[in-house]
């Protein structure tokens, strides 16, 4: 509200010019004077002044109103902004592809849910170049991504590895050959592939093993392809696929061997052996994106920093 609004506002309170100035704390000419300034604007009076206490002319009733309805819209303003600043309302809209959405996400979903019920929490699932756009687009307020040339494109802040291993049907007969550096699935949760003692399997070990691929712009792809081209070896691509998850679990039911991240891995998974692999790029680096050159609210804020706690692997 302006000084000139309020000023007018509490004369209308006081019914008078010099207890309204004594209460604002300004002297009564000065007052009169920022009052005929708006008469003089608006060409009409706004007190009939010949009568005591002082009331409205019909010109005053409606700047008056109008005071009023300033005054509520501000509080409603203020209300809202407030329940910002408390996290009592929002939105937060997350860009994640089916691998994020599905093994690494849902725990980070659930705590913040819980911690700030009244943000409304909107999750885009796409693959990644389709997120890179959204965001850049500003039409998310965050996604991730392991790729270097995306990470230097946005404002990015580091979140968690995982590791890039060979998962094979126990029924496949490349187990016989490679029993020394098959791991269980125990074994992979307890990090043993992670040692630095812990046998390698390099691309030319597996040779012409068949494959299930994940189809061109999925980061796995790119990956996988890198290690062969690395080796000079080419891979033998059984089945292609769209989705990490899919993949995996038709190398359970004896589909094929398949390249997947050790964040998948699940104690009960008896169906898969698993090799960790000699390659610098089996090691990938997830980062948290946000959009370049934009305000972080609050909300989004802190969906930052708790998805900057341990992964749970759940």
């Amino acid at each position: 509200m302006s000084p000139e609004m309020k000023y007018i506002f509490t004369v209308y309170q006081e019914g008078s010019f010099s207890k309204a100035a004594e209460k604002l704390f300004i002297t009564q000419p000065a007052l009169s004077i920022a009052v005929k300034k708006v008469e003089d604007e608006i060409g009409m009076p706004l007190f009939d002044r010949r009568r005591k206490p002082l009331t409205l002319t019909e010109a005053g009733e409606v700047y008056i109103d109008t005071v009023k309805k300033t005054q509520l819209l501000e509080m409603e303003r203020n209300q809202k902004l407030d329940d910002i600043k408390n996290l009592s309302t929002g939105l937060v809209r997350v860009g994640g592809t089916h691998f994020l959405n599905s093994y690494i996400l849902p725990p980070y979903f659930a705590e913040y849910s819980r911690k700030y019920p009244g943000i409304t929490l909107t999750i885009y699932e796409r693959s990644s170049f389709e997120m890179e756009n959204m965001l850049s687009s500003k039409d998310i307020d965050l996604t991730f991504s392991c790729k270097p040339e995306e990470i230097r494109k946005f404002p990015n802040i580091r979140m968690f590895e995982d590791h890039v291993i060979f998962a094979v049907p126990v029924t496949d007969s490349f187990n016989d050959r490679y029993r020394e550096k098959a791991l269980s699935a125990a074994d992979i949760l307890s990090g043993r592939h992670l040692m630095p003692d812990t046998p390698k399997l390099s691309i030319k070990e597996i040779g012409d093993q068949k494959i299930i691929l994940l189809r061109k712009g999925n980061n796995l792809y790119e990956r996988v392809l890198e290690m062969y081209l690395e080796e000079s070896v080419e891979p033998h691509v059984r089945l292609d696929l769209n989705q990490l998850v899919t993949a995996y679990h038709l190398a359970e039911a004896g589909m094929g061997s398949v390249f997947t991240s050790d964040r998948l891995v699940k104690k009960w998974d008896d169906r898969l052996l698993f090799y960790p692999l000699a390659s610098p790029l089996a090691s990938r680096t997830f980062h948290i994106l946000l959009a370049s050159n934009a305000y972080v609210p609050i909300a989004v804020q802190k969906m930052v920093d708790l998805l900057q706690k341990p992964v749970l692997n759940s």
